[in-house]
């Protein structure tokens, strides 16, 4: 980002992150699904709450924001859905955030739900249950092809940018990786990579595009190693983009 800034991840409920933003004064919170870490944090850092984003709707993302708003006065952007409150602005698709001296991008990835937009900055992406480290989030309000349209969008971002996903899923979807991609000498190394991280309790994110575009098979619908898989499997009839990403994510909801 343009002004160097702190990012840390408050580990929240079982597999959640919260994700921190700060200067070292002032402070901005990505997806606070609850405010007790997120006030734990700021107090142990004499950290001044500013604002809040939210991506998209489900509770684990929003359900914080209440007593955040009233405990700090913080401001809150959010997409255009009637069920996120309190919020200051909504956001949609090409709209820019100056905050804490930077300038985020507003991505709309619909798929997961329909809500669902990222946060673009300088070489950072926070984007949700839309891209998580080796996979993606379900497809519980959108459509397959509107999930990996969404993917597409993030996959032509600049290839050095930081992943800042909401959830600690990677070693479970990287499982699923090596069904999909045995062959993957790349996939192979991060699974090690990921496991000695957990091992230590380390936190698998962020992750880099280049990394999820080279092992993540949701960022990998045209390889022909996923799409041979995929056929030997029966999971998909055809090598069209959408179809095989479809048999990937309904493989994956039953993995």
């Amino acid at each position: 980002m343009t002004t160097m800034l702190t990012i840390e991840p408050i580990p929240a409920f079982s597999d959640n992150y919260i994700w921190l933003l700060h200067d070292d004064t002032d402070a901005v919170v990505v997806d606070p699904g609850d405010a007790a870490p997120v006030l734990e944090a700021l107090s142990e850092r004499s950290l001044t709450l500013k604002g809040v984003l939210i991506t998209h709707h489900h509770f684990d993302h929003v359900g914080g924001i209440a007593e955040l708003v009233d405990a700090t006065k913080c401001e809150v952007w959010a997409p255009e859905n009637p069920k996120i409150t309190p919020v200051t602005y909504r956001v949609s698709e090409g709209d820019t955030l100056q905050i804490l001296g930077q300038t985020l991008h507003v991505i709309e990835v619909p798929g997961h739900t329909l809500d669902h937009i990222a946060y673009q900055g300088d070489g950072v992406l926070f984007c949700g249950d839309t891209l998580f480290a080796g996979g993606c989030g379900r497809v519980f309000e959108g459509t397959h092809p509107m999930m990996r349209n969404s993917l597409a969008k993030l996959r032509g971002l600049n290839p050095d940018t930081k992943i800042y996903c909401a959830h600690e899923y990677t070693l479970a979807n990287l499982r699923f990786a090596l069904s999909a991609d045995p062959h993957n000498a790349a996939l192979a190394a991060r699974v090690a990579d990921c496991k000695s991280l957990r091992e230590r309790n380390i936190p698998t994110v962020p992750s880099l595009l280049a990394d999820e575009i080279a092992t993540n098979p949701f960022m990998r619908w045209d390889a022909a190693s996923v799409i041979e898989k995929l056929v030997a499997e029966s999971r998909s009839s055809s090598t069209d983009g959408d179809a095989v990403f479809a048999g990937l994510r309904e493989w994956k909801d039953t993995f």
